[in-house]
């Protein structure tokens, strides 16, 4: 870090396991916490099939149980092995982090009643690798009333303020489609210049699916589904739930919509109908909910891989829809860095959701801290 009279920047490093279970993101940055980020190590390590089917398992689960309890002790450590190697390829120890930004993995997310449920022990990471760890990222938002996501769009916000240009491309989305897709209206550079919701599904429902019925994790660019047909009467009736009409913030769980109908097509017209979905829930929370159109859509997550979707949402929004590569930002670290960025907000007690974010009444820092000189 620096000191003297020069704001001080932190090595930071984050964690995520998304909502697609598919395994954990580590990155490392050098961070302000404000306006300043450097990235500069990421590595994505996959989950052992036995520890994804565990936690899959344990979906909608939201209280801890002997098992769980042993399935968080397993994903802990294999958290903490993913930060070894990402210093081992970064070149930096573990001695020269600052912080650690640590997920965990969400089972349960229920925020109309007050409830949202990760595993993942901050203090055992902490204790095993030595480096203070800051987790529990969402609890303080849903307790003082907002909905606990999503929780990167002031990340969004620091990156999106360094692009060239960028106050020519105001306003911009960030949209990340990950198991469940949310996105980040950007209208400048302050907490009110932010709104953000979950859209609707991104890949969860997809991928189940295809492993349901191949065994393969995904549908390798969208292949399979844009050979399929979507099925409208279904994709209509699905539009027409109550979540499409809630106003922003909001957030939904991975299990947050019975697609049980789609089991009576096949695997193509499976595929098409569902990533219709994503497509046709992200362009409608657009049209209703943005304060203004935006000039970019900027897309992260593995869903910027999918060709069928990149596709269909050039077509439905209407603008040029990039993978956030073309910033110069890798995609698939995004949220693994917000969480870095998030754990030395904490650490300058600094909020990171807003009003405009998680509908939370005034901002809120929240988070816990485990310092490695204490945890065991």
């Amino acid at each position: 870090m620096s000191n003297g009279n020069t704001i001080q920047k932190y090595l930071a490093a984050g964690l995520m396991s998304g909502t697609s279970m598919d395994g954990i993101d580590a990155a490392l940055i050098r961070t302000d916490g404000r306006t300043y980020v450097e990235p500069l190590a990421f590595v994505a390590i996959p989950y052992e099939p036995d520890m994804r089917a565990a936690l899959k398992a344990q979906l909608g689960t939201r209280e801890k149980t002997l098992d769980l309890i042993r399935i968080e002790r397993d994903m802990t450590l294999a958290q903490a092995r993913a930060v070894c190697t990402l210093a081992e390829e970064s070149g930096f120890s573990l001695a020269d982090m600052d912080v650690i930004g640590f997920h965990g993995q969400s089972l349960y997310h229920a925020p109309q009643d007050g409830v949202t449920f990760q595993i993942g022990d901050g203090a055992l990471l902490a204790s095993v690798l030595g480096v203070d760890v800051v987790d529990d990222f969402r609890s303080a938002d849903v307790a003082a009333g907002g909905e606990g996501a999503p929780l990167l769009p002031v990340y969004h916000q620091a990156r999106a303020m360094q692009i060239e240009g960028r106050n020519e491309q105001n306003p911009v989305a960030v949209l990340n489609i990950g198991g469940v897709a949310n996105v980040t209206w950007i209208g400048g550079p302050d907490p009110g210049d932010l709104l953000a919701f979950d859209t609707g599904p991104g890949n969860a429902y997809m991928d189940d699916l295809i492993f349901r019925r191949t065994g393969d994790l995904y549908d390798t660019d969208g292949r399979t589904a844009a050979r399929g047909q979507v099925d409208e009467a279904l994709l209509s009736a699905w539009m027409r739930d109550s979540y499409f009409s809630r106003p922003a913030p909001k957030s939904l769980d991975r299990t947050g919509f019975d697609l049980s109908a789609v089991e009576s097509l096949d695997v193509p017209d499976a595929l098409a109908t569902l990533g219709a979905f994503t497509v046709r829930s992200i362009a409608a929370g657009a049209d209703a909910l943005f304060p203004a159109p935006v000039r970019h859509c900027y897309v992260a997550g593995g869903g910027r891989k999918n060709a069928y979707l990149m596709d269909e949402l050039a077509k439905a929004l209407a603008v040029p829809v990039l993978p956030v590569e073309a910033c110069g930002w890798n995609g698939d670290a995004l949220e693994a860095e917000g969480f870095a960025y998030m754990a030395v907000r904490h650490l300058l007690k600094l909020p990171y959701s807003f009003p405009g974010t998680t509908g939370v009444p005034a901002p809120v820092c929240g988070g816990t801290l485990h310092k490695a000189d204490e945890a065991g």
